[in-house]
């Protein structure tokens, strides 16, 4: 950092929203604003949509850090010339025991916490290369009998240049509401005038403090350079695509993710990414099949991300298409 510069780290809530979904982004190194073509774009992109021609319906799974789960789904609906979507973003954990100074072993009680987004999105296609999407959102953060909501919005762009095709994709995630913790537990009993025997304890809410949500603005671009939709070498069995994202999040510094994806006659994939200016996060890696079934399309998607001392994540998705 720069002198004078300084990483807002801690400082927005609702962490689990910048979380990225989908095996496929994540085998690409996160670099999926461009791509943004499958129905895991209702979270990159929702512009994206508007390259769907069939209904998609995406589910993705991630054993996270600590024995936390994170779990996404995505339908996109197309309506000729608009394009409807759905999404679900969960982060959860299984019950853990509540301890305390005097019951160190357990109390017997026991206490989650969970995390969810619920996404409504609409994108239309304006010309035959631009497309613009919206996406709102209901968010709600819940910490065993304290939750705290918010209303949010994701806005994305999508333009097909004339150059080879190179797609330019922007979006902004998650322009929003504060987010503040309420609940029971901060119910307590004050004396409101201590020097008095006779007068009556009352209660009061303890006050939390509000904290915005990680608002990140995101600029990618994408080329098919082998195969795919005008590359620069033709190929009918091959395709490979590069894509670059940058992204800016309000609470830390800005990043850089490279990407690739080779396609062998669109059944075989294999992909690979790479992360500038990560703390822990560099190298990515993925694979998949896609199965023709009959009038159904099964994608079948997997990635592994090395988080050095924390290990590997893996992710998998599964998407149909019909």
């Amino acid at each position: 950092l720069g002198y004078g510069e300084f990483a807002k780290v801690g400082t927005t809530a609702a962490p689990f929203l910048k979380i990225g979904v989908g095996a496929r982004a994540m085998g690409m190194g996160e670099t999926f604003v461009a791509v943004a073509n499958d129905a895991s774009t209702l979270y990159w992109n929702p512009a994206g949509m508007t390259n769907m021609q069939q209904i998609s319906l995406t589910a993705s799974h991630s054993m996270w850090f600590a024995d936390i789960y994170h779990d996404y789904m995505g339908l996109v609906i197309p309506k000729g010339n608009t394009y409807i979507g759905l999404s679900v973003v969960a982060l959860n954990m299984g019950d853990e025991e509540i301890t305390t100074l005097d019951e160190p072993d357990g109390t017997g009680l026991y206490y989650d916490v969970s995390n969810v987004a619920i996404g409504l999105s609409y994108a239309r296609r304006l010309t035959e290369q631009f497309s613009t999407g919206i996406t709102a959102k209901y968010i709600s953060e819940n910490m065993h009998n304290e939750t705290a909501q918010a209303i949010a919005f994701d806005i994305g762009t999508y333009l097909r240049t004339n150059y080879h095709g190179m797609v330019i994709g922007m979006s902004v995630s998650n322009l929003g509401s504060k987010m503040q913790l309420d609940g029971r537990d901060l119910i307590s009993i004050v004396d409101t005038d201590p020097n008095t025997d006779a007068n009556t304890e009352t209660d009061a809410s303890l006050k939390t403090e509000s904290y915005p949500l990680p608002l990140i603005f995101r600029v990618g671009v994408a080329l098919d350079v082998v195969g795919g939709y005008d590359p620069f070498i033709t190929s009918d069995r091959n395709r490979i695509t590069l894509a670059v994202d940058g992204n800016h999040p309000n609470d830390n510094t800005e990043k850089l993710n490279l990407g690739m994806e080779y396609a062998y006659e669109e059944m075989l994939f294999f992909r690979t990414g790479y992360k500038i200016n990560y703390d822990i996060e560099k190298w990515t890696v993925g694979g998949g099949l896609k199965f023709n079934l009959g009038r159904k399309i099964m994608k079948v998607d997997y990635a592994m991300v090395d988080y050095s001392d924390l290990g590997m994540v893996s992710r998998f998705s599964l998407e149909l298409n019909f």
